[in-house]
């Protein structure tokens, strides 16, 4: 029988959900056989970030993939990226990782991604979920139940990875003074190892792995980066970087102390990759700022849109053969690496251009095109959004594009996007104008109407 209304399982980037109660053992290990199913063959790689939940997660998984059959790698504790190349350049033909990314310690999660370490299309996340629902797992029989066994060069294979796509030695021959914030998440393991091997001189901030994030969360945003812009200008460092708690997203501070937007640093390596690789294409998101779209048009080259989410960005970079690709929360994507988010590759690639121009990082910055920004979000039950949602555009007297939420443009300079947020149950809301003015009056007026309709679901 065909079940109507479901819940979706997968949403902006894999599963999410709270241990024991969402996610109970039960419901992962059922999981965990849906998506053996669905690959019918292994091996799998498992891995997990610094989340106290996470080992025991992980075991679940183990048992599940391996109740159908499949041999498991058991990576542990290592960044998310750490893991998909590892399954991309091992021959492995599934990854699941453990992780709930920049959600508050309470909340974990399964990311899954086939033999090329690229997370499972919307389409196969929904032919997981149906088996899932409808428990038509392929059990195995005694004799055929697959094996595990531990598999420890996953991290040290993925820096080195990392440095086989840079130039190296002019990185090296630089000596740069880094400050590094991996906020008690899986970059602990391999960011500042990275840095070291690039000759750069390292200094480390909550470098602990800790699945509480005690040090500043596990979210790196300008507001809460404060301990790192001092340090950086304590230190007379050359730049600053942060990254949230499975280490695929990234924040660069440059030597002034200034913690810049995920897409501000993502606009100067589209900049900069340009300029090497005249025509390249590149993919974005809807919510990625019009500075990227300008610096495209100027190297005449090609962009492509997609949805807010990684899966969305790395499949565009595979269909339109793009070499790099960028969210607006820090997340970057190098083809010549994997088509994945991976907050050290960013890195690398930060130090790269830094390496080859004669600018400090806060001057190449300065020369982008200039707009200003604002983020905010509204709590709300996520059974109401899609009505929440269509009552906002009932309101809206403007020009609306539609490829994720609804983004609204008062100019061609000036627009916000309102969406439904994939991994909490929250509105999000994104605003971007080259005038500081209409910034402000697009964020209030939008804001306003926000609450205004939440209130009249609320009472």
């Amino acid at each position: 029988m065909v079940m109507v209304n479901r819940k979706r399982l997968f949403g902006t980037s894999g599963i999410r959900g709270i241990p024991g109660k969402d996610l109970t053992l039960d419901v992962i290990t059922e999981l965990s056989q849906a998506i053996g199913t669905f690959f019918k063959e292994g091996p799998a790689l498992v891995g997990y970030d610094g989340r106290d939940s996470s080992p025991a997660i992980s075991k679940a998984v183990t048992a599940g993939l391996m109740s159908v059959g499949l041999d498991v790698g058991e990576s542990e504790l290592l960044p998310t990226p750490a893991l998909q190349f590892y399954v991309r350049k091992m021959e492995y033909k599934v990854g699941v990782m453990i992780t709930a990314s920049h959600n508050p310690s309470r909340y974990n999660g399964v990311k899954v991604s086939g033999a090329d370490g690229i997370d499972v299309t919307r389409d196969e996340e929904k032919i997981i979920e149906d088996i899932f629902y409808k428990k038509k797992f392929n059990l195995a029989d005694w004799k055929s139940v697959g094996t595990s066994v531990k598999e420890t060069q996953a991290v040290s294979f993925y820096i080195d990875g990392i440095i086989s796509v840079i130039n190296k030695d002019k990185i090296q021959e630089k000596n740069f003074q880094v400050i590094v914030d991996p906020g008690n998440g899986a970059q602990c393991i391999s960011a500042p190892y990275l840095l070291e091997k690039l000759n750069c001189r390292p200094i480390s901030l909550n470098a602990e792995v800790d699945g509480t994030f005690p040090g500043r969360g596990a979210e790196p945003t300008p507001e809460v980066l404060n301990s790192l812009s001092e340090t950086v200008k304590n230190n007379g460092a050359d730049m600053g970087v942060a990254y949230d708690g499975d280490g695929d997203r990234s924040l660069f501070c440059d030597e002034k102390g200034v913690v810049h937007y995920g897409d501000r640093s993502a606009a100067l390596l589209v900049e900069y990759i340009l300029s090497e690789n005249p025509g390249a294409t590149i993919v974005t998101t809807v919510s990625a700022s019009k500075a990227i779209d300008d610096i495209v048009n100027e190297h005449k080259a090609k962009i492509y849109k997609t949805k807010v989410g990684s899966v969305d960005v790395s499949n565009a970079m595979i269909e339109q053969d793009a070499l790099f690709g960028l969210e607006e929360n820090g997340g970057c994507f190098y083809a010549p690496h994997i088509p994945v988010r991976d907050g050290a590759m960013s890195t690398a690639l930060i130090l790269e251009a830094l390496a080859k121009s004669k600018s400090s990082l806060s001057e190449m910055l300065s020369s982008l095109p200039k707009y200003f920004q604002k983020k905010s979000k509204f709590d709300c039950v996520k059974e109401l959004m899609p009505q929440l949602m269509e009552n906002i555009e009932g309101q809206i007297n403007a020009d609306v594009e539609r490829i994720d939420g609804l983004k609204i443009w008062e100019d061609n300079n000036s627009w916000i996007l309102l969406r439904p947020s994939g991994t909490e149950p929250v509105i999000r809301v994104f605003a971007e104008s080259n005038q500081e003015s209409k910034l402000k009056k697009m964020i209030d007026e939008y804001s306003n109407l926000v609450k205004d309709v939440l209130n009249r679901y609320n009472n």
